[in-house]
């Protein structure tokens, strides 16, 4: 299983590196939309978790360029966010996000518990 986090803020990715490293899970990791785009594509992860805001773009921007390219569109999204704007969430479920979690409500262990439960149902789903 492999994680790609999409943060620009280094303590969260720190925290979460750690976490599932700890837990088994492969992470990859990128500061940048673009960054995180280009990882994608390379390291065909099972899973992103996306930041909303990044420096070079919004995370339902980063969601949409994700959706509408043939190597990443399936890959599921989770995004993990501070920003709970009413029109961010739904910008994010509209654009096709599995779940959209805020980082001041769970701890490490619930994320990566909600990210083994996405898994699960995708690899049902494609039995």
């Amino acid at each position: 299983m492999k994680v790609l986090l999409i943060d620009d803020d280094d303590s969260t990715l720190s925290v979460y590196s750690i976490a599932l490293k700890q837990a088994g899970i492969d992470i990859a990791t990128a500061s940048t939309s673009t960054d995180g785009i280009n990882k994608a594509r390379s390291e065909k992860p099972d899973i992103i978790v996306l930041d909303q805001i990044l420096p070079d773009a919004s995370g339902n921007e980063t969601l949409k360029e994700l959706k509408s390219q043939e190597e990443t569109k399936n890959i599921p999204v989770l995004i993990l966010s501070n920003f709970s704007q009413q029109e961010l969430v739904r910008g994010a479920i509209d654009g096709g996000v599995v779940d959209y979690i805020f980082k001041y409500q769970v701890e490490p262990r619930e994320v990566i518990d909600k990210i083994k439960e996405i898994l699960k149902k995708k690899e049902e789903s494609n039995a």
